[in-house]
């Protein structure tokens, strides 16, 4: 009678009862990934990397979704998220390598091997959750803005809005006051656009350099062109092989209109990146190059081909992985490397999507500002900065110098008081006729900026994969 009585409180124990429930939902999860996502046992699942590739970006799909407006995440998908990230980054903390170590028996001081995790996990996982919650907390920054609201894709409003783009016809459309956000508001905006770009910038840079550091498939290579040529086409290969290269009248040459393209291109370019690279280091044993093709000349072309790919990714960072990207995923072996390049892809793709809800709204802000003017959103960079092909210019950089010395979570509320104290601080200067100390000011400010959020990565331990190797 007292067992049946234990039983009965355990039942009706709500702790114990979310408990066992996690429980459950863990050899859930941990019983596909063994599986390999075959469920039916029959040996014919992927690997582990991949199938714990997959589980975290089935997990980030559910839980994010589209993120159709700015809004702060329910506690319901926080804490949801939170609890099943970790549950699978946690095989990470098994990951180990051999370090050398002394150890001290009885006066004597022995050289042994011990185990440690893996450099490039220990280094990355706390990076990643760093960004991951500073995402997290841009999001909540939108909790009491009141300014701006969504209309639903059926409201009549929304419905006559000939400017909305009919590639987004799915999202709710932004409202703002009929003479756009205040000044104020329009300022936090762009704080915050600044922020979740550096967080993109961060998340890009790591799973680039993840993505270099996995093996390229030998399915991969041997679907390869038999050279660069072949693989360009005449028209690419004769203006990536110029005497004078500009990469961006390279990209001025080329078709951009749609998002197949630029892949087409980057696929393209990878492809005769990988061929050069094998033939520079003799592993390549299909036809080669012309004689007259000198081994500077070739590291040239390659060289160029870089710099054309960095372009394309951090201008065009919504567009889909490469076929190169892909099949390196698809046959990865490593679950380190599993781990870190889906947790960081997920990332980069959850602040891109914040990056163009913003932008959303700040499109919307222009037209109530200017209607009668032609206005185009563009959903990475503004028009002018992608039809003259150019990164963004010295204004933009300007006023992210401007913003630099504010905190980096900062809601509306929080913004109103660190302008005021701002501008109250540059009255008082400019009264006491101390013009040059305000000169000096923002000259240390611009010389002594805020770390970016990759560098803060560094400090952290991460790695910093600036370049491509």
């Amino acid at each position: 009678m007292e067992e049946d009585k234990s039983d009965a409180n355990l039942d009706l124990d709500p702790e114990l009862e979310e408990i066992y429930a996690d429980m459950e939902l863990m050899k859930e999860r941990f019983a596909k990934l063994l599986l390999g996502e075959d469920m039916s046992g029959g040996g014919k699942g992927v690997s582990s990397a991949l199938a714990l590739s997959n589980a975290i970006t089935n997990l980030a799909a559910s839980v994010f979704g589209e993120i159709s407006q700015l809004e702060p995440m329910s506690p319901d998908s926080k804490a949801r998220w939170r609890k099943e990230i970790d549950w699978l980054i946690c095989v990470t903390d098994h990951i180990v390598e051999f370090v050398p170590s002394k150890q001290n028996n009885n006066g004597i001081t022995m050289e042994i091997m011990i185990t440690r995790q893996r450099s490039d996990v220990r280094g990355n996982i706390p990076a990643l959750k760093k960004i991951d919650g500073m995402l997290m907390e841009c999001l909540d920054n939108f909790k009491d803005q009141n300014e701006f609201t969504y209309v639903s894709k059926d409201d009549a409003r929304s419905k006559s809005s000939k400017k909305r783009e009919e590639d987004k016809w799915w999202l709710p459309t932004p409202k703002v006051p009929p003479n756009g956000l205040s000044d104020l508001t329009r300022k936090w905006l762009h704080y915050q656009k600044d922020s979740v770009n550096q967080v993109l910038k961060a998340a890009m840079a790591m799973n680039a350099h993840i993505l270099t550091e996995m093996e390229i498939p030998e399915s991969y290579i041997e679907a390869l062109p038999k050279n660069g040529r072949a693989s360009l086409g005449d028209t690419i290969y004769k203006n990536i092989t110029v005497d004078h290269f500009d990469p961006d009248q390279f990209l001025l040459a080329m078709d951009l209109s749609s998002e197949k393209k630029i892949l087409d291109l980057k696929n393209k370019i990878e492809a005769s990146v990988v061929i050069w690279r094998r033939k520079m280091t003799n592993k390549d044993g299909k036809s080669g190059w012309g004689s007259g093709v000198s081994m500077e000349k070739r590291e040239q072309f390659e060289d160029r081909a870089e710099t054309i790919l960095l372009i394309l990714k951090h201008r065009y960072p919504g567009i889909p992985q490469s076929a190169l990207d892909v099949s390196k995923i698809e046959n990865n072996q490593d679950v380190g490397h599993a781990v870190l390049e889906s947790y960081s892809r997920i990332l980069e793709s959850l602040a891109h999507k914040v990056m163009s809800r913003i932008e959303d709204v700040m499109h919307t802000d222009n037209l109530a500002r200017n209607p009668s003017g032609d206005l185009k959103r563009n959903s990475l960079k503004d028009s002018a900065s992608r039809a003259s092909g150019k990164f963004p210019n010295a204004q933009e950089e300007l006023e992210k110098i401007n913003y630099a010395n504010a905190p980096t979570s900062m809601t509306l509320s929080d913004f109103m008081s660190w302008t005021l104290e701002q501008e109250r601080g540059s009255k008082e200067e400019l009264s006491n006729g101390n013009e040059t100390a305000t000169l000096a000011k923002q000259t240390s400010a611009i010389n002594s900026k805020k770390l970016s959020y990759v560098e803060r990565l560094e400090t952290l331990g991460g790695r910093s994969p600036s370049t491509r190797q």
